[in-house]
């Protein structure tokens, strides 16, 4: 990509919370990317964490232009802000801190930024975890959420700010993520919302993988989803009062194609992940009525 001498071609922002390990880890991906080292840095933004950050970046410091921001503990979504406010790349890439990119995914995001850098590139995430039938439950409800929110053309709706790329331009013309999202729950579908309020397009780029880690048990599991739904009760308010549009209630065919994604995509205990993905959506009732309850949306059914 061609870029001026004040810039370089990608930052990517990782905010990171008491969670050492899975930075560490993060950080030894990144350093095995095949693109330029001068030409990417990484922006690590600690939200808060009750230990040094320092210590986990030292080891990665002499492959990696790494940058070290802190915040008081405000949310990964104004982290990420934080991030992008001080990123020097034309382009911004986001991960979690619990996120392994493979080797060729920022060569792969950089693909379709080239030739349009107007457009908005997401790509997959993989589950590493494969015995934790929790964290597979919630992997298989992002994939399937991907391929449902998505046009006749296979152009998704959102995508997650775990693996995804756009100009720097592009992120600031819409304010960046809401920080009024406190946890990741819904501050990537909301800043999606507005970017196609605007006209910005979006592509799906499957073969720019992240690899994701983040163990789960019930509690964890019933926690993750309850705070989805309060997510998704913010999103439905926010959508509604800067589009009109109101509260979508999906239909049936919608949830039995959720319970059903399991047995297409031959899942090793599909019965018991159909049953997982069944309790995170009384989850993420519990959690939109809780927020409801508290903010005053009213639920109405309606298009997209």
């Amino acid at each position: 990509m061609a870029r001026s001498p004040e810039t370089i071609d990608f930052s990517i922002i990782v905010p990171t919370r008491d969670r050492h390990a899975q930075l560490a880890a993060c950080l030894a991906a990144l350093s095995e990317l095949r693109y330029p080292a001068s030409s990417f840095e990484v922006v690590v933004v600690d939200d808060g964490s009750m230990s040094p950050v320092e210590p986990v970046l030292a080891p990665y410091r002499e492959g990696l232009q790494i940058r070290l921001q802190t915040q008081p503990c405000a949310g990964p979504a104004r982290a990420r802000n934080h991030g992008a406010d001080v990123a020097r790349g034309r382009f911004l890439a986001f991960t979690d801190d619990d996120c392994a990119p493979a080797p060729d995914w920022l060569e792969k995001l950089a693909v379709r930024l080239a030739d349009t850098p107007d457009v908005v590139a997401g790509g997959c995430t993989v589950n590493l975890l494969k015995d934790n039938l929790f964290a597979t439950a919630s992997q298989s409800l992002l994939s399937y959420l991907y391929e449902y929110f998505s046009d006749n053309r296979g152009v998704p709706w959102f995508l997650a700010s775990c693996n995804f790329a756009l100009a720097a331009s592009t992120f600031h013309s819409v304010g960046g993520f809401d920080p009024s999202y406190p946890t990741a729950a819904a501050e990537d579908r909301d800043i999606c919302d507005r970017l196609r309020l605007r006209g910005y397009s979006m592509v799906y780029a499957p073969d720019a993988v992240v690899y994701h880690e983040h163990a789960l048990d019930l509690r964890k599991f019933w926690s993750q989803h309850f705070g989805y739904g309060r997510g998704a009760c913010r999103f439905w308010r926010a959508h509604r009062d800067r589009s009109g549009g109101k509260i979508r209630i999906e239909p049936p065919g919608f949830y039995w194609g959720m319970l059903m994604y399991p047995l297409r995509h031959h899942s090793r205990v599909p019965l018991a992940e159909a049953a997982l993905l069944l309790v995170s959506q009384v989850a993420n009732l519990a959690g939109f009525l809780c927020e409801w309850r508290l903010g005053g949306v009213r639920l109405n059914s309606a298009i997209r």
